[in-house]
């Protein structure tokens, strides 16, 4: 399947505003449903937080009341030339993994399939009361493939795992919460702006170090004890190298807010 596909630029929205920026899915008629064409542009829009250095923290979310994500519409998958391409797609979910910058989920309805995959490849994940979880796929066939079983397990225990992946039933927010799947639950119309803020919390925090803590949290689920020990050793001392470092001990020491320059 061509990837040259051209996606309406409303149809993945982007904000910056300060040190935060916001990614909005915006097919609300479709349940966000990503279309090929709306998977390119979400790559392009991480890889551009990614490499901008005034990003600090990036906002997910998707319009409406209804759904965050219904993953992949369905509708495009018979267009791939064969299973092959369908493999080799370019994956949304693995750019936003590979993003060095924390992105919160704001899961605004439905999170199904590659929806729930997206949200899990987030850092932080808060829902709202509305909000339904699940991984569909067995009913039509087949298996997510964006890394659902391995972020399953790793958010919800390997139990409740195989419950939503061999059923494909859906749970509700307040399960969700209780799995440890999100750590907050909202009512809909406080899930942005507690988004917005938690983003603005993080992005006053040394940006180096956010990073760094970012990247460490991830090694720690590859690694055994005394290496992940050793590697947040060695990253706590090229942090403490910096000067925001510095400037972080200077301002405790003087009692006042620490001005922090990606430095």
């Amino acid at each position: 399947m061509s990837q040259t596909n051209t996606t309406d630029a409303h149809e993945v929205l982007f904000e910056l505003a300060g040190h935060v920026a916001t990614i909005v899915l915006n097919r609300p008629a479709k349940l966000n449903a990503v279309t090929p064409a709306m998977a390119a542009r979400l790559i392009e829009l991480v890889d551009r937080c990614n490499a901008d250095p005034d990003v600090r923290v990036v906002i997910l979310t998707g319009a409406g009341e209804k759904a965050f994500c219904a993953g992949s519409d369905i509708s495009d998958l018979d267009d791939y030339a064969s299973p092959w391409d369908f493999r080799n797609r370019p994956d949304y979910c693995d750019a936003i993994r590979q993003s060095n910058k924390p992105i919160i989920c704001a899961i605004n309805g439905y999170a199904l399939g590659g929806g729930l995959e997206t949200a899990m490849s987030c850092d932080i994940r808060l829902g709202a009361a509305n909000a339904r979880f699940g991984a569909p796929e067995i009913k039509l066939g087949w298996i997510g493939g964006g890394g659902m079983s391995y972020l399953l397990a790793h958010s919800v225990g390997p139990s409740n795992a195989a419950l939503m992946l061999l059923t494909g039933d859906p749970i509700d927010a307040a399960c969700a919460l209780s799995w440890g799947l999100v750590s907050e639950v909202l009512e809909f119309s406080a899930l942005r702006p507690r988004a917005l803020a938690l983003a603005q919390t993080i992005a006053a925090r040394a940006p180096i170090a956010a990073e760094t803590a970012k990247t460490n949290l991830r090694a720690a689920y590859a690694v055994p004890l005394e290496t992940a020990v050793q590697y947040e050793r060695d990253l706590q001392t090229i942090c403490f190298a910096t000067e925001d470092a510095k400037e972080g001990r200077e301002a405790f020491k003087q009692k006042r807010t620490a001005r922090f320059r990606r430095r």
